[in-house]
């Protein structure tokens, strides 16, 4: 459903300056390039304005002129996501929210909190800490990445196992509609039973039904303790058990069950800052685990050495080393999060985002390992998963010695299409946590469910009935 970008006239930017302001209006394309190319090259296109809209009001008078005279216009947060959803490809309307900073409410005792869409997952984290509360959504890019951007992809990272989804860490929303009506969703309510779940419908649709401009929050009991351990792993088949176990073990403390294989942690190793292997020799595989407590008992170090003692037992592990201190606990998991960041350095780097039952996650990963090398026998897989919610990001770096851009321009295909044939086999999906954006739109047509694909085109109908946000995304 894409539009002409020709419609954008000088006399729309004109009266689209009026509504923002001359500072905050982009014409120029040196101005425009932070916008209109996603951090890995994969996704450059073009606007035709980019719009810095600083406050609900002047996006619902963008949207309202926008819808009038048809102009796509693109909906853009951080611009960190991984498939392509935020990036203009033909000349549209950028319509950025990152200047919505406010907090609009914090109720410490509600364990709620009030923001607007353009703070960064960061400065999030620090409102709830200054109340003494926790959000628990944990991204490594949390520092650029905006909370706009989190809920229109429904984002999970490292604490869905413990919390969930960013999905269920909302209680209400305040969207600005196609037509530049504005939805008041805010409510702080826990339970309102009174029809249609808006607020469902919006989280997760990147910016193709409305534009989420502020959001009320759940907050969390801050831990008080907290037990980190790496762990070596004999091999991927032993992470199930282990995790098992750990979940019998701890419970609702397990806040975090992270795995990665070898060449992960040596990319890691080789090419971040600040890391150091924990280990003397090398290993197949390695988690991450962490247990937390709401006191200052030393509950969650009992129950975390109770349990490596058990694997050793076991033999679900052959190594593991516990943080002694906040500052090794960081180390840990700088190891963890430096994981995309290592993988530049070697060169192309052909990424997946699936999912699959937990109990299948060392199958699917042996099975997608013998694709990738029946494709490719010097290809090289570098899968990392949150275990604990099914999310395997199965990524393969390019071969040694290939230059720059051959490996994903000539195998990116085959090669996704291979895991995600093995995922979809498992009953899995093709997207665990970064969307569909214009990267598996056509694989989601493809693949979906001819039902499902119908009620989708059909609500995004009904609240976009000229199909100017972000058009070419996600349908």
């Amino acid at each position: 459903m894409t539009m002409p970008a020709n419609v954008l006239t000088p006399d729309l930017i004109a009266r689209l300056r009026a509504i923002v302001g001359d500072n905050h209006t982009l014409t120029d394309p040196d101005q425009q390039l932070p916008y209109v190319r996603e951090l890995r090259d994969l996704y450059v296109g073009s606007a035709g304005v980019v719009l810095r809209p600083g406050s609900t009001e002047e996006v619902s008078k963008i949207l309202a002129l926008a819808n009038a005279h048809g102009l796509p216009v693109v909906p853009q947060a951080g611009n960190t996501g991984l498939v392509g959803g935020q990036v203009p490809m033909n000349g549209e309307i950028v319509l950025s929210i990152s200047r919505l900073k406010k907090v609009r409410a914090l109720d410490p005792d509600g364990f709620t909190m009030t923001v607007e869409a353009g703070m960064t997952l960061a400065e999030v984290h620090a409102a709830a800490d200054g109340i003494n509360r926790l959000f628990p959504l944990s991204l490594p890019s949390e520092g650029t990445c905006q909370i706009g951007g989190n809920l229109g992809t429904n984002a999970g990272g490292v604490g869905v196992l413990a919390y969930g989804n960013t999905r269920q860490l909302v209680l209400g929303l305040e969207v600005v509609l196609a037509d530049g009506r504005i939805w008041n969703g805010l409510s702080p309510l826990k339970k309102d039973n009174t029809g249609y779940d808006l607020r469902d419908l919006f989280i997760g649709s990147e910016g193709t039904l409305g534009v989420i401009t502020a959001a009320t929050l759940k907050l969390f009991p801050k831990p008080l303790e907290m037990a980190t351990a790496f762990v070596a792993l004999p091999s991927v088949d032993a992470a199930l058990p282990l995790f098992s176990m750990a979940e019998e073990a701890a419970g609702q403390s397990l806040t975090a069950f992270e795995i990665m294989c070898e060449l992960a942690l040596d990319m890691v190793v080789k090419h971040a800052h600040n890391v150091r292997d924990p280990f003397t020799a090398r290993h197949p595989w390695y988690a991450l685990i962490e247990i937390s407590g709401l006191k200052e008992d030393g509950n969650a170090e009992r129950l975390m050495m109770e349990l490596l003692e058990t694997a050793t037992e076991r033999e679900l592990l052959v190594d593991a080393t516990l943080a002694s201190s906040l500052t090794q606990q960081k180390d840990f998991w700088r190891l963890r999060e430096s994981y995309s960041e290592a993988q530049r350095p070697e060169g192309d780097s052909i990424k997946t985002d699936v999912s699959v039952p937990t109990q299948k996650i060392p199958e699917f990963i042996k099975r997608a390992d013998a694709a990738v090398a029946a494709i490719n026998k010097d290809a090289r897989p570098v899968p990392l998963s949150h275990f604990g919610d099914g999310n395997v990001h199965y990524n393969v770096s390019q071969p040694v010695g290939w230059p720059k851009g051959k490996f994903n321009a000539e195998q990116w295909k085959p090669i996704a299409n291979a895991v995600h044939a093995i995922v979809l086999e498992f009953g899995g999906s093709i997207s665990a946590e970064h969307g569909i954006g214009q990267m598996k739109r056509d694989e989601l047509a493809r693949i979906k469910d001819p039902v499902a694909l119908d009620l989708m085109r059909r609500i995004k109908a009904s609240f976009d009935p000229k199909g100017i946000l972000n058009p070419g995304k996600v349908l």
